[in-house]
């Protein structure tokens, strides 16, 4: 079954314009929990514009499930998540000062490097991620690195499903199939939401987790938060 981990990083931005502690990010992550979501994921960037390293240590006492961190593995992200020890970490290419995640590793260029920080975070117990583009050869090549999972940057599915959902999902379906056989988890994420969620659930197979925020956040909105979980992991069961 796959499972649904939410970004609660855009709890995090509201909360930080006020300087003031709501909505709570703690009792926001709890609630996400309660509601049936099997994972909270954070990513603090160098700014903390929305999560700031403060929040991993009471988050990792809170969550009952899988807490995931997200971020590039500067030495300051190396240490803080070592410090924390999360269930699992994903490390992103993302240059400082970027507004989203939008690509995923080189993972030929740079697998020493790679290599060397993914010994690092396993010597702590912490399951690694690779966030990648949906391609063969990157997967291949993760293998080297010695992470435990890859996942999938789903932003271009999301941006072509309208136009042509089974093209959109081929290269994830081959990738993913790669990954399969050589003993690699597949999470996901990036833009998945209630229109274009369920199929790629349905067409990709071995999808342990899919990790999402803007999109499901920004539903809260309008039907709260216990509804909108409710809707995702209808959308992912529906496959199952």
């Amino acid at each position: 079954m796959t499972r649904l981990s939410v970004n609660i990083n855009k709890v995090a931005l509201i909360r930080n314009a006020r300087g003031e502690n709501r909505p709570d990010l703690l009792q926001f992550a709890q609630d996400c929990e309660e509601f049936g979501a099997q994972g909270i994921t954070v990513h603090p960037r160098p700014d903390e514009r929305h999560i700031r390293y403060a929040d991993l240590a009471p988050l990792k006492s809170l969550v009952k499930t899988e807490f995931n961190i997200e971020g590039y593995p500067n030495r300051k992200f190396i240490d803080k998540v070592c410090a924390v020890q999360p269930h699992q970490v994903t490390l992103v290419p993302d240059p400082p000062g970027v507004l989203t995640s939008s690509e995923g590793w080189d993972t030929i260029k740079h697998r020493d490097l790679l290599r060397e920080v993914i010994g690092e975070f396993k010597a702590k117990g912490i399951r690694v991620s690779l966030f990648l583009e949906a391609n063969e050869e990157a997967v291949s090549a993760a293998v080297e690195t010695g992470t435990d999972r890859v996942e999938f940057y789903t932003g271009k599915y999301a941006q072509h499903y309208f136009a042509g959902r089974e093209e959109a999902v081929k290269p994830h379906i081959a990738a993913a199939r790669r990954a399969g056989a050589l003993g690699l988890g597949v999470n996901a994420g990036h833009d998945l939401d209630l229109d274009n969620l369920n199929y790629y659930v349905a067409q990709v197979p071995n999808l342990l987790e899919v990790s999402i925020g803007h999109a499901l956040v920004s539903d809260a909105l309008y039907y709260g938060i216990q509804n909108v979980i409710g809707m995702y992991l209808h959308q992912i069961n529906l496959s199952s």
